[in-house]
């Protein structure tokens, strides 16, 4: 009875096993543990700062509105600056507090001079108040902002940490190759293992930083351009109502 014909093939690769190109760069130097180490850290730095921050922009946009919605229902400012501590989370509490303190304080002082009016409340500087409101306006985006350049600084430096790491591992490479006298991939697996996956980590590191900063930034210039919007109305309530 005549057999099957089954050609025999010229090369059968050996499997090792536990082997793989995560091993080998396990089996690498310390200077490809250390970089992969520092993208890990930096990775999950970014990652922490993007969580707080998206929580952050989520609890004060929730207040802003509460606190918008205080504001134009009520009738005195010390009505508003009763019902803040409910609504802290806003950047608009900042501004409005700020606002209010320097209209406080001008009719106080204009309430101790000789001859004052009694029971009418006017201030002196419209100017003043709107001083004090750019400048709360600049402390609360600077509250808001804070650690958010930890992403930028993730973003630029992590692809070229991963480059380090790719060029140490492929002049590691090159090395086991003259010592060998080989260019097989079982010399070249470990310093190719380093190279490719510091690469991979330092991308892996920089692409959601890049994202997670550009996202936060449209949400801090919508916040800014609300305290300025509210800024204005402020402005307006004081004028007509002190001057």
């Amino acid at each position: 009875m005549l057999q099957p014909f089954i050609p025999s093939l010229p090369f059968v690769a050996s499997t090792t096993p536990g082997g793989g190109l995560v091993e080998a760069f396990l089996s690498s130097g310390p200077m490809a543990l250390f970089v992969l180490g520092s993208l890990a850290l930096l990775s999950l730095g970014s990652w922490a700062v993007l969580i707080w921050k998206v929580l952050l922009i989520r609890r004060a946009r929730g207040h802003s509105r509460r606190f918008l919605e205080t504001f134009r229902n009520s009738k005195r400012f010390n009505e508003v600056s009763a019902a803040t501590a409910r609504v802290a989370a806003s950047p608009l509490v900042g501004v409005f507090q700020a606002g209010y303190a320097e209209i406080d304080g001008q009719i106080r002082a204009q309430a101790d001079e000789p001859g004052a009016e009694k029971g009418r409340y006017r201030i002196r500087s419209l100017a003043g108040v709107e001083r004090s409101l750019r400048r709360a306006i600049a402390v609360e985006t600077q509250t808001l902002v804070r650690g958010a350049s930890f992403l930028a600084t993730t973003a630029a430096a992590a692809p070229f940490i991963g480059l380090f790491g790719t060029v140490w591992g492929i002049m590691r490479a090159f090395e086991d190759i003259g010592r060998t006298g080989s260019t097989s991939l079982v010399a070249v697996a470990p310093g190719i293992a380093e190279a490719l996956v510091n690469t991979a980590a330092g991308l892996a590191a920089a692409i959601p930083a890049l994202i997670g900063y550009n996202y936060l930034g449209g949400h801090f210039k919508r916040l800014r351009a609300l305290m300025e919007d509210f800024a204005l109305e402020f402005m307006n309530l004081s004028e007509r109502n002190f001057t």
